[in-house]
């Protein structure tokens, strides 16, 4: 398929599955896509993370155009090819790294100007800007430049950030320009506030989108505050376009999140738990450093097919942890990977069968078990 379209196949309540076509591949929705920020999914092989599962991968623009800059992956073929990963890629616009990371910060109308925290330098970040290194890394679905505020704060400063947003969403539409098997997702702002989102929701689909976000969430504001968004904000978007919770998460918000009609997530938490002996399983979070596992045979979860599950023991698992061997943070990452990509087939199999209300029954039933006992 040569153009980028979304066909939506099933829904049941208000989850949704459907497939992306991309000239790079199909993405099956609800997707979850693992997090490549600096040109790589860390602790993993770009064939290893496919094996989990995962149809696309997402880059970060603030990363790369810092180093090696966006200029050099270009000359050098573009991110695909130079991460070895011929799928699907999203980038996200930079707009948020530059709130989190980025050192002195300067907000004007026209854009941003910082100084990166890896040296100092000083940069400037523009929906123009922002559009033109995505052009340059190759990314297949791009992400508009907008300002996100932190959570909480008072519905002006949350109002007057949305309305720049909107305002750098028509201009990140212009320098996009016409780039056939491209697409180009719009981001809904406005906080925690019904209306706002509905103005920035509007003002999107005036401008026009191939793929719609909602932004602004998951930075500090609580799972029930979340959902209680997520209860409006993905039905004031197109029901022909894929919607995209960005920055979620944790097991349980991902499955709130499908049953509120989000169709794609991203998260960092399953590569960077892996490096923490987090692990993600059916009954729960397993904590690996714990001496508990210290002298246990049996796998970190005997349903997962994983190279972590089938090969290793807890007590290994264990053992290379505590000793910080390379290994274990390469374990527990596949592991955590495969885990949130059998979530999502399994969400997307329900929703096809009609039985999204069962599936979730039995998700929450099977963690609130915990842990298998010690022995």
């Amino acid at each position: 398929m040569s153009k980028f379209q979304f066909d939506l196949h099933k829904t049941d309540g208000r989850a949704r599955t459907g497939t992306i076509h991309t000239p790079r591949g199909e993405i099956r929705t609800p997707a979850f896509m693992p997090v490549g920020t600096a040109a790589t999914v860390k602790a993993m092989l770009p064939e290893s993370v496919r094996a989990t599962g995962a149809d696309i991968l997402l880059g970060n623009t603030y990363h790369l155009m810092l180093r090696p800059t966006a200029e050099r992956i270009d000359r050098l073929g573009g991110l695909h090819r130079f991460m070895n990963w011929e799928r699907p890629i999203l980038t996200d616009s930079g707009g948020f790294q530059v709130m989190s990371l980025a050192g002195l910060r300067k907000l004007t109308e026209h854009g941003v100007t910082f100084k990166s925290h890896i040296d100092g330098s000083k940069h400037e970040l523009t929906p123009e800007r922002s559009m033109e290194i995505q052009r340059l890394l190759g990314s297949d679905i791009v992400m508009c430049f907008d300002e996100c505020p932190a959570l909480p704060a008072d519905k002006n400063r949350i109002a007057e950030s949305m309305e720049l947003s909107m305002r750098w969403a028509k201009r990140s539409r212009e320098a996009f320009g016409d780039r056939p098997g491209h697409a180009l997702f719009g981001i809904q702002q406005g906080g925690l506030e019904e209306d706002l989102r509905g103005q920035s929701a509007q003002a999107l689909q005036d401008i026009g989108f191939e793929g719609y976000a909602v932004g602004g969430l998951a930075v500090g504001e609580g799972q029930e505050a979340m959902f209680g968004c997520l209860d409006y904000a993905p039905e004031q978007l197109p029901v022909d376009k894929p919607r995209y919770l960005m920055g979620v998460g944790k097991p349980d918000d991902i499955v709130g999140a499908v049953k509120r009609g989000i169709d794609m997530m991203d998260c960092v938490l399953p590569s960077r738990s892996g490096r923490t002996g987090q692990c993600f399983t059916r009954h729960g979070v397993v904590n690996i450093k714990n001496a508990r596992h210290s002298d246990d045979p049996r796998p970190l979860d005997a349903a997962c097919t994983c190279p972590a599950c089938s090969n290793y023991s807890r007590a290994y698992l264990h053992h290379v942890f505590r000793a910080q061997e390379m290994i274990s943070g390469m374990l527990l990452t596949w592991h955590n990977l495969h885990y949130f990509q059998e979530l999502m087939s399994d969400m997307r199999a329900a929703i096809a069968a009609g039985t999204f209300a069962q599936f979730e029954a039995k998700f929450h039933a099977d963690r609130a078990q915990g842990d298998i006992e010690p022995l």
